[in-house]
Order: structure tokens, then sequence, then C-alpha cells
């Protein structure tokens, strides 16, 4: 789990919170998540 959240922090939009809306910020965690593993299955 830690290692996830530090994966997470490294992209921008989630590590502060601009949007107003909680789906938002869960769209910006799900997309944070597919670019990380996106490039982990590239290599």
């Amino acid at each position: 789990m830690e290692r996830t959240l530090a994966w997470i922090s490294k992209h921008r939009r989630c590590v502060r919170d601009y949007g107003t809306r909680p789906e938002h910020a869960e769209a910006m965690v799900h997309l944070a998540m597919i670019m990380t593993m996106s490039r982990r299955l590239a290599r």
C-alpha cells in the first residue's frame, strides 16, 4: 500500500486537491495508476 501511494504522489495532480468534487480526485488517481502501469508494461 505504501508503495502504491508513493507512485500516486509522483503525479502533480494527485498531490494537491485541485478539484471541488470527489469524483475528479478519484479520476486523477485512476489516471495516475493507468499511466504508471502502462509505463511498467512497456518496459
